[in-house]
């Protein structure tokens, strides 16, 4: 198992569901990051999100009562246009909600009946139909590759637990019998672009999550110590059937400062 490095190089953060569940803090949050801070070489908040800028997950994370900067916020968005870009797609067809469209305006975009070299597939919200699934499966027949924002089953919104991207993504690729490229939480890529924008080793960061396959999972593949919280989406009866063990369990992020005898 992945043990906790004792003095941490740096310490990567879930947002909703760690932080805060639908703009209000969890208790002791606020001041639990302030103290991880203080301690760790560096703080990072690692946002699977796919229906908002990484502008509004700034101002959502300070209006909650958190002190951030900028630059210590992460989003799938910006792997995506790294993506595209490596991969030399000059037709992309974003299929994201319009709030996230900002953050990947340097892609070339193509409409749903066109040819395209490649589609990014975000949270669309009430968007997601079986037509809309349709459009994306005929230019993936055509050829285009499936970009993921991120691959999470679910989410947890204030009216209970709904779809999230990876359960449309699962449509379109069995259906299309292809694999998406997942370029948020949890793939390898992803943590690993968080560890270079940060300047850290894996085997000196934690990972903080209530995802037990995104966040802890996805963690522990990239070598990265990782700790469940019993907050957001977290449910004892998932984690248990996952086969995924935790480095370390804690009721809520408020507890990680006393783990790591700060």
């Amino acid at each position: 198992m992945t043990a906790l490095p004792e003095n941490p190089e740096a310490i990567l953060l879930d947002v909703e569901g760690v932080l805060y569940i639908q703009g209000e803090a969890i208790d002791g949050a606020p001041e639990a990051v302030a103290r991880l801070r203080e301690a760790a070489g560096g703080i990072r908040l690692v946002t699977n999100t796919s229906s908002i800028s990484r502008v509004e997950v700034i101002e959502k994370v300070r209006n909650a009562g958190f002190d951030v900067a900028d630059e210590e916020v992460l989003t799938p968005a910006a792997m995506a246009v790294r993506y595209c870009r490596e991969k030399g797609f000059s037709k992309v067809n974003l299929m994201v909600a319009r709030s996230l469209r900002e953050d990947l305006e340097e892609i070339d975009v193509v409409g749903t009946d066109e040819k395209a070299d490649a589609i990014v597939l975000g949270d669309l919200g009430p968007m997601f139909s079986a037509e809309t699934l349709s459009h994306a499966f005929r230019q993936m027949m055509d050829g285009a590759e499936l970009i993921t924002l991120q691959h999470n089953r679910y989410w947890k919104r204030e009216d209970g637990l709904v779809l999230d991207v990876g359960a449309f993504a699962a449509a379109l690729e069995y259906a299309a019998e292809t694999e998406a490229v997942v370029v948020g939480k949890p793939s390898a890529d992803f943590y690993r672009m968080a560890l270079a924008d940060i300047g850290a080793q894996a085997s000196r960061t934690i990972m903080v999550g209530d995802d037990i396959e995104g966040d802890v999972g996805g963690g522990l593949n990239a070598g990265i110590a990782s700790v469940l919280v019993r907050t957001g989406k977290y449910k004892p009866e998932k984690v248990e059937a996952s086969g995924i063990e935790p480095t370390a369990t804690i009721d809520s992020i408020s507890s990680l400062p006393g783990l790591l005898g700060l």
